[in-house]
């Protein structure tokens, strides 16, 4: 039953006058007419402006939004980022993208603008790739360096040349610089390792993929790079990672109207530095000199054919060849085209991309040949990463990937070549012969040689004289699976992923066999000559193919598979706690190119890893990490390994002590520390596995020790043992320490210091301290090397923002690394300078110069030298150990204090 109201409760059923409502309207209507000729005097005020919106590296950004700061007014910029809008000279435009930097740009009379957009700090600063996820940067403290991917552009097609020098912690050089082999070789945080495996392991999409891999990918597709380097960032991989990961993820697309971007380049390539030789006239008159000092009277190069030499006179019989200008160009030129399209909606996002490279060599091609004999790499690649929203919190991701190289060039590499040319005589003959009367109808080429069927080298013959072809596909497809578990608990997350490479390759030589000339006689007055065929049954003018050279195949297949488990979740607004669990498996075959039966076999590995993390109030920092990994490569006892790691930082700077004042000249202040055990599994050789088992041959046709028979001349293949079995052969373990320190100065430039150590152990060896007396036929090798390495690195980031038109960045960076070896198994040596322990890693040794001999007495009255020449002019070397023999025991190492 309802109740009744009391009098203080009843509605009054007229609460408004009349006249009130009366006044109220005739107010609203004079508002109401100001209002329309307000707006109809800003619309006559306004005008059309235009502009572009683009990033730091000059791409236009499409899907832009352009507003009125203040209203609701605005245009979306259109394939090219371009905009047009009108506004008042007292408007603001707002500029957002997801992913950047909101702006706001007064109008200010301008007419045409051109508004740069940085990403935004939660994307760049805040969040870092990390082994199997990301974490805020903040709460980082491994030491890992990121490096944006556009500041990997360089005038290359190699990836890994634009490493060094960009990154802390990268020690990085380059052998060669010709297409195809100018792999940069690189270190993270120098070597501490004698094992074959020194390089750091490299991760794409968190496939395992080699260096060459990675020097194929293009910059365009590198959404992130980060180098894990302290035993935090590595330990999730475990055995795998204690030389360091290079973690690369490629871009994906976003949700948006479709981008379209490609980028063409051109660029020229030389040699950096071209050695000066000696001229072929002095070349002559030095070889006599040195014959004559060394007891030799006879002339190699007589007066006449100086003379003639150096005059000019008829080059075919008196030939002064400059064989690098023979062989090489100065410059060559290369291209390279890369495109890519990306967009999406709610549902699907997608990325695609190709790209072409074209490089060249520098080697001169013969216009008699048929054929390119210059270096010519021709490399297509193709990538297409879908992501598919089957429901609210399940993702799909597709990633393929394929890399398709064709090759042509000569028979031999680009440093053989110019080995040739360094060896090579200049003098002895030309590198071809005009056709004389008597060989005006040859097919062939009349290359110069001397002495027997053609005994010299002739560096052009060996240039021209065929080409190899070679052929290799990549092909990479991944399946990824994403599942939020958000109903069972708010933060935890699921996911699976499989992925399989095939890589295929054939090489193949087509040759053929020159024909050498020499001249047969010379007539000075008429100034001609004959020539003389120097081979001419074993000569070809057809190129052919052999078993050997035709045979060069190679196949290999791998499978990976990762599933995850992640939890991420902040209470109280205070305590961030995360939780990560990975289970890896890895297998891959490779065909073998000999009847070894080992090799043929699977190699596998699988492992689990895990993190945990808690952060207090942003402010202090815990984490711990272990990696349980497993291979086949072990006895069952040694098979699986446990390296954890832990690590704790402290960010002084959110302090409450650390007030606005101090923050507006030290930005940031954060101390991080870290230890732990990672491993290494590839040791001793990549293709000597199964240590626990030993490799006997019974038919070994080198062995024969039994003869049998009437004449004994029946002598069966023996038995040979190449390894002994060893069950106890395990990992390398390295113990690494790391301290950071990083500061950020007026919010323009961040500083990152670390110092680190690294002790590893079991280090595999062969025992040279076991006598040769015990009769082995193979080494025996144990787990009983060690070895130490220390350093810092340096790294200071500038980033300052001016105005729309103008922003300054920078980078410098510095590492100091040094290692020794602490165990290293060798004999008991009578003189300390022989023995290896203490000193680094590769170091060189050799014998100590005192000087050069003067003459016969001076020989006779010095120590025995059992190494190079012995005569007046030569070497005299120190006799180190005083014995009066210079041997092997007198080798020391370069910079060892002369005894």
């Amino acid at each position: 039953m309802s109740r009744r109201p009391v009098k203080d409760e009843l509605i009054p059923t007229r609460w408004i006058r009349p006249e009130v409502v009366i006044v109220l309207l005739f107010f609203s209507m004079i508002y109401t007419g100001k209002l329309y000729a307000n707006e109809s005097l800003l619309q006559q005020n306004k005008r059309e402006v235009i502009g572009k919106v683009i990033d730091i590296d000059g791409d236009p950004l499409p899907g832009t939004t352009i507003t009125i700061d203040g209203t609701t007014s605005g245009v979306i910029t259109d394939g090219e980022g371009a905009f047009k809008i009108d506004v008042t000279e007292s408007d603001v435009l707002v500029v957002s993208f997801l992913g950047m930097e909101t702006q706001k740009i007064p109008v200010l009379g301008e007419s045409t603008f051109t508004i740069v957009l940085q990403e935004a700090a939660s994307v760049l600063d805040e969040v870092t790739v990390v082994a199997f996820s990301t974490q805020k940067k903040e709460s980082v403290i491994s030491s890992i360096s990121t490096v944006r991917p556009s500041e990997l552009k360089t005038p290359s097609s190699n990836l890994t040349t634009a490493l060094g020098g960009r990154i802390a912690g990268i020690v990085s050089y380059q052998r060669s610089g010709e297409p195809g082999l100018d792999n940069a070789e690189f270190f993270i945080r120098g070597v501490t390792t004698f094992g074959y495996k020194k390089d750091p392991l490299i991760l794409i999409d968190n496939v395992e993929l080699s260096s060459t891999d990675l020097a194929r990918l293009q910059v365009d597709d590198i959404a992130s790079f980060s180098i894990m380097k302290d035993a935090s960032a590595t330990a999730l991989y475990g055995a795998r990672g204690a030389n360091g990961v290079i973690l690369v993820t490629t871009k994906e697309g976003r949700e948006g109207k479709v981008q379209f971007n490609v980028r063409a380049e051109n660029s020229f390539s030389m040699a950096t530095k071209k050695i000066d030789i000696v001229d072929p006239v002095n070349y002559m008159r030095l070889h006599n000199e040195a014959k004559l000092t060394r007891g030799n009277p006879t002339r190699e190069y007589s007066n006449q054919q100086i003379d003639a030499t150096e005059r000019g006179v008829n080059p075919f019989v008196y030939p002064a060849v400059n064989w690098y200008d023979e062989l090489f160009k100065d410059v060559t030129s290369n291209q390279r085209v890369n495109m890519n399209i990306s967009g999406g909606g709610q549902v699907a996002r997608y990325y695609v991309a190709g790209s072409v490279t074209k490089d060249r060599g520098v080697l001169k091609v013969d216009p008699k040949n048929n054929y390119n004999n210059n270096i010519d790499l021709q490399r297509i690649q193709i990538r297409s990463n879908t992501n598919l929203n089957l429901t609210s919190t399940t993702e799909l991701n597709v990633r393929v990937s394929g890399t398709f190289e064709d090759y042509t060039g000569p028979m031999y590499s680009g440093s053989q070549v110019y080995g040739m040319v360094m060896a090579a005589n200049p003098v002895k003959f030309p590198k071809y012969y005009e056709p004389t009367p008597e060989f005006a109808h040859a097919k062939h080429s009349l290359f110069g040689n001397s002495g027997g069927e053609g005994e010299y080298l002739n560096p052009y013959a060996e240039m021209v004289r065929g080409y190899r072809d070679y052929s290799q596909s990549v092909m990479i497809a991944q399946l990824e699976f994403k599942q939020k578990l958000d109903f069972i608990t708010e933060g935890l997350g699921l996911r699976a992923m499989g992925s399989t490479t095939r890589d295929s390759y054939f090489n193949i030589v087509r040759n053929y066999q020159p024909f050498y000339y020499s001249v047969g006689y010379y007539d000075r007055y008429q100034d001609r000559y004959t020539l003389t065929n120097l081979n001419p049954e074993t000569g070809t003018d057809f190129l052919s193919t052999t078993a050997t050279n035709a045979d060069q195949r190679r196949i290999s297949t791998s499978f990976y598979f990762e599933g995850a488990v992640d939890y991420n979740k902040t209470f109280a607004e205070r305590h961030a706690i995360s939780g990560l669990l990975v289970s890896t498996m890895r297998e891959s075959l490779h065909s073998a190119a000999t009847n070894d039966l080992q090799a043929t076999l699977a190699h596998r590995n699988m492992g689990l890893s895990g993190r945990a993390t808690y952060a207090f109030d942003s402010r202090y920092f815990f984490e711990f990490n272990f990696g349980y990994n497993g291979s086949e490569r072990f006895s069952k006892n040694e098979r699986f390994g446990f390296f954890p790691s832990i690590g704790g930082g402290w960010m002084a700077s959110n302090e409450r002590f650390w007030n606005e004042q101090l923050k507006k000249s030290i930005s940031k202040l954060k101390f991080k520390a870290t230890y732990g055990l990672v491993g290494n599994d590839a040791i001793g050789d990549q293709n000597d596995r199964f240590f626990y088992l030993s490799r006997v041959n019974l038919i070994d046709a080198g062995k024969q020790p039994i003869s049998f028979g009437q004449d004994f001349e029946y002598r069966p293949s023996g038995v040979s043992i190449s390894r002994y079995a060893n069950e106890h052969i395990t990992w390398e373990t390295s113990r690494k320490t790391n301290l950071g320190i990083e500061i950020g100065l007026f919010d323009v430039i961040d500083i990152q210091a670390d110092y680190f150590t690294e002790y590893r152990k079991n280090i595999l060896m062969n025992r040279s301290s076991i006598p040769s007396t015990m009769g082995l036929q193979a080494a025996l090798r144990s787990n009983v090397g060690e070895a130490s390495s220390s350093g810092y690195e340096i790294s200071i980031d500038g980033n300052h923002y001016f105005n729309k038109d103008f922003w300054v960045t920078g980078r410098a960076n510095f590492v100091y690394t040094t290692n020794k070896y602490e165990v290293y198994d060798e004999p008991n040596y009578p003189y300390p300078w022989l023995s290896w322990i203490g000193l680094n890693m590769n170091q060189s040794t050799g014998l100590i110069a005192e000087r050069l001999f003067i003459d016969e007495a001076d020989i006779t009255n010095s120590p025995l030298q059992t190494f190079g020449d012995y005569m007046p002019g030569d070497i005299k070397y120190m006799d180190v150990n005083d014995d009066g023999i210079i041997d092997s025991q007198d080798y020391v190492p370069i910079g060892y204090p002369t005894v």
